[in-house]
């Protein structure tokens, strides 16, 4: 069987920036198990697989792997997708997938960009001692939201950037989106995720964390449109705009390799 492969850096200018994801098109579903062995070899932090949907309800069935599990909500590789399929067709102005856990999302035409909307997910305080001392830092405040995200904000981008954590310690706390955040420096928000459990110790740019982070700083700073950096090794910069119940993300995408994936 040969699948279409195309691997996409999401939230990036150039390549080698943003998040690598990849994108795999199918007619049909594989089984569970299947999937997750071709995200094992992609080795990527998310693997993007669509289907053509047959309900109407969207044009593609969505569903995201990490090299160790199915997730409910990935950002990035849902706006490589919709680069992906925009790409193919410059006539088309946006694309709409259905996903399992997380409704209906759609990535449309934003300049030289896209526009992804996300649910807003916003958190509620909470102690989470375990996942500070994994961290090994003294938040002003932590927070939480169900579903498996924990964040801790933390008082400047340079406590954000010399976080450490402690990963086996980490991944003990079972599978969670853990996020620091803090006011930037060049940007009005600085942020990291690690989801050690999930078989990523940190992750380049997190599409899911600003659905969590920026209903909390938009009411913070008193207003909805915020820009944002997340600090990884290879960095990213993301437009925000919060929109009543959606976190709408803006970024470029840069295509790095297109093949196939021969699958036995």
């Amino acid at each position: 069987m040969r699948i279409p492969f195309t691997q996409v850096d999401a939230f990036a200018a150039q390549a080698f920036e943003g998040n690598p994801a990849a994108v795999m098109p199918l007619s049909a579903w594989l089984d569970d198990a299947t999937l997750l062995r071709i995200a094992q070899e992609n080795n990527l932090s998310e693997t993007a697989f669509l289907v053509p949907d047959a309900s109407g309800a969207a044009d593609y069935e969505l569903r995201w792997f990490t090299p160790t599990a199915e997730i409910a909500l990935c950002g990035h590789a849902t706006l490589a997708s919709g680069h992906v399929v925009l790409a193919s067709d410059p006539d088309r102005a946006r694309v709409r997938f259905a996903t399992r856990q997380s409704g209906v999302l759609e990535v449309a035409r934003d300049g030289a960009g896209y526009a992804l909307a996300l649910p807003a997910l916003a958190p509620a305080p909470r102690d989470l001692p375990g996942v500070v001392a994994a961290l090994g830092v003294t938040p002003a405040e932590t927070l939480w939201r169900d579903g498996g995200y924990a964040v801790a904000v933390l008082a400047d981008e340079a406590a954000v950037r010399a976080c450490a954590p402690d990963q086996r310690a980490l991944e003990q706390e079972g599978r969670l989106l853990v996020i620091v955040t803090a006011p930037g420096d060049t940007s009005d928000i600085v942020s990291r995720a690690f989801t050690p459990a999930f078989g990523i110790p940190e992750d380049p740019v997190t599409g899911s964390a600003h659905a969590i982070v920026v209903p909390y700083w938009a009411k913070r700073l008193g207003r909805d449109a915020i820009s944002a950096v997340q600090a990884s090794a290879r960095g990213g910069r993301l437009g925000c705009r919060l929109d009543e119940e959606r976190v709408v993300l803006s970024g470029t995408c840069v295509t790095t390799i297109e093949g196939t994936f021969l699958l036995p």
